[in-house]
């Protein structure tokens, strides 16, 4: 499953597949299905993120989102819109069909300068979620093996549980485990296990809509179970296909804002 991030083009989902192929499917071509998925040519939205802390304590961030797919490159950007601890601090992710490794940077007003993630900061948190810079990544297919487990249903949907294997020894994660639904490919819970290989965080996807012909999780929830935290996602005003121009995406419209 494509790494679920916090962007619209995360959402993991695509159209059903012929129940002959799906009996003989492995995992890798299960979790390929779901890397290639419908999205639109652009998408537009509004994030509310809430994060809570083990007290039950919380804080909402109000963020505004743009995504758009160039073909050989993906591209979004989002833009906080408040609280004013975080106003007009903004991130944008360049992924590529390629092997090449995303392109990331944040704009922090207060020092007034774009700031370009490295990958040595691919396993920081961002802005106090329970989401990484590399979770807000695209995770190429290759870069780990996948085996499909099992099959069991989540919320009566029949689910496959696939395993997927970093090939890198110092990956952040040392597997995570996916459920895809069989139905039509929607991720509907991942699982990350830390470098001990101890469940980590916890991905559940609490809404599913139909939107212009596309699926589009609405509503998701990250948890780190070790330390009590959570994160969740609630989008709306969601429009597909709106003609978002390529300008939007560069580091002079980070410094601008909305």
């Amino acid at each position: 499953m494509k790494t679920i991030k916090i962007s619209l083009i995360a959402i993991v989902v695509i159209l059903t597949a012929g129940f002959s192929a799906k009996a003989q499917m492995t995992g890798r071509e299960i979790v390929n299905k779901a890397y290639n998925l419908p999205t639109g040519d652009d998408q537009t939205s509004t994030l509310t993120m809430t994060l809570t802390n083990k007290s039950g304590q919380t804080r909402v961030r109000k963020i505004k989102q743009y995504s758009k797919d160039l073909g050989d490159i993906e591209k979004s950007i989002m833009f906080f819109m408040s609280p004013a601890d975080v106003k007009n601090t903004s991130f944008m992710n360049w992924s590529y069909d390629s092997d090449k490794s995303d392109d990331q940077w944040i704009y922090l007003p207060a020092l007034k300068k774009v700031k370009r993630i490295s990958s040595d900061s691919k396993s920081d948190y961002f802005m106090g979620s329970d989401f990484t810079y590399d979770d807000l990544g695209d995770r190429k297919l290759d870069a780990d093996v996948h085996k499909l487990l099992r099959e069991e249903s989540i919320d009566g949907h029949a689910c496959y549980v696939v395993e997927s294997v970093s090939k890198d020894e110092d990956y952040i994660y040392s597997k995570t485990i996916t459920w895809i639904r069989k139905d039509n490919f929607v991720g509907m819970k991942k699982e990350f296990y830390d470098e001990d290989g101890e469940l980590l965080k916890v991905l559940t996807i609490k809404k599913v809509e139909k939107i212009e012909g596309f699926w589009i999780i609405s509503h998701s929830e990250m948890k780190n179970v070790q330390n009590n935290h959570k994160t969740t996602m609630q989008v709306s005003n969601i429009s597909i296909n709106t003609g978002v121009p390529a300008s939007k995406f560069s580091e002079r419209m980070m410094t601008r804002g909305i």
